[in-house]
């Protein structure tokens, strides 16, 4: 006797499935739920609608915070940044040098493995951490005492090409590691500029190093970036990068080490691009089912998975296709925010109803900012979800006819 699904039966069944796929909210080690999170803006709301006057958050990460290293006062470099500014050689810079009236001295040289110049006649010349006037000081002295001058020769020693160095970074940052800055890529050289004197060193800044890992954190202390230099650490205070004003980016050599130190909280002054800052946020995006069919009618491709720095959660949401749609079946989707505690490396998984965040006056108090690596995940609404098991009940029903 063939096998049927009475309308009160599948009813039942589609209202025990709709149930049945729900879920709770997500369990956390870390008590992101009261606001002790890496963002206050993880915590929960607890307050109604009705009584969100209030905007907590920044208050609440602030108050975590360690005092400036660098202190409360100017944001220049000090007296470490001063001493470090200027170009200064590094191993296997290209440097010309030139000596009035002399064809043995004059030429091509390059900075050796163990930081000196090596001239012919001389003893090496101590060229790495140095400015070019040092060493026109330094191989004047030789050429007299080795009487290969009576009177100081006018001597012009100038910069070819900047080689890359190799710098490590640790701390504060989003992927500490040694890495290799200043480079330049054989289809990105400039013959004109090969050939002439002179060569540019933007590539070997301070700067440069802390955006090739990833950029400073939000809870790094800009104020003290340490640069540990042949023994001597200098303390850097970069905060001005921030404001555009009393910039402080010196230039790095190889061997140098860098420290972000870390304020042990989430600054959302830093969360914003700058020279420093990471290039922006990488995302895994999902959303599988209304109002798109899968990724690629969403458009979630390269382009969307990378989004400025500073962007928020429901700024993501949006770029994912989860709000907006019809009303009646659209409304009261839900998404899951997956992150991790830069500091702890602990994860945290917060699901927030989109509609309820878009319309409470205190939105901005439970809307995070994304960090790269983040992950987001869309949920139907309940209308939808429930079409969805009648659809799946319906195929099944056809199924059990045809028997």
């Amino acid at each position: 006797m063939p096998q049927t699904l009475t309308f009160g039966s599948a009813l039942l069944a589609v209202l025990a499935l709709a149930n049945c796929a729900s879920y709770d909210t997500p369990n956390n080690l870390e008590p992101v739920a009261a606001g002790d999170g890496y963002q206050a803006q993880y915590r929960t709301p607890d307050v109604s609608r009705g009584q969100a006057r209030f905007l907590r958050s920044a208050e609440i990460n602030a108050s975590k915070c360690r005092p400036w290293r660098g202190g409360a006062g100017g944001k220049g470099g000090g007296v470490a940044a001063v001493s470090l500014r200027g170009e200064r050689l590094s191993r296997n810079d290209l440097v010309d040098i030139r000596i009035a009236d002399d064809d043995t001295f004059s030429g091509d040289y390059v900075v050796s493995r163990d930081g000196t110049l090596k001239l012919p006649f001389l003893a090496p010349i101590r060229a790495q951490g140095r400015s070019t006037s040092e060493i026109e000081a330094d191989i004047s002295r030789q050429l007299i005492a080795g009487d290969f001058f009576v009177e100081r020769p006018r001597i012009s020693v100038r910069v070819a090409d900047f080689a890359s160095v190799t710098v490590g970074v640790s701390g504060a940052v989003f992927e500490p590691h040694s890495v290799e800055i200043g480079g330049v890529t054989g289809d990105q050289v400039d013959s004109r500029r090969q050939g002439a004197l002179g060569a540019s060193s933007e590539g070997r800044n301070l700067s440069a190093a802390l955006r090739a890992v990833g950029g400073v954190r939000p809870d790094a202390d800009i104020s003290a970036i340490e640069v540990r230099r042949a023994g001597t650490l200098y303390t850097l205070d970069m905060r001005g990068v921030f404001e555009g004003q009393n910039v402080v980016d010196i230039m790095l050599l190889t061997g140098d080490e860098v420290s972000v130190p870390s304020r042990g909280c989430f600054q959302e002054e830093l969360m914003r691009p700058s020279p420093i800052s990471p290039p922006g946020v990488s995302l895994f995006l999902s959303n599988l089912t209304q109002p798109a069919t899968g990724n690629a009618p969403s458009a979630i491709g390269r382009e969307v998975r990378e989004v400025p720095y500073g962007t928020r959660y429901m700024q993501a949401v949006i770029d994912t296709n989860c709000v907006g749609g019809a009303r009646a079946t659209s409304a009261d989707r839900s998404a899951v925010l997956f992150s991790r505690n830069p500091i702890t490396e602990v994860s945290v998984v917060i699901e927030r109803d989109i509609e309820d965040l878009l319309r409470r006056a205190d939105r901005d108090d439970y809307d995070p900012f994304l960090l790269p690596g983040d992950s987001i995940a869309c949920y139907d609404s309940t209308v939808t979800n429930v079409g969805e098991v009648g659809r799946v009940l319906g195929i099944l029903g056809l199924s059990a006819l045809a028997l």
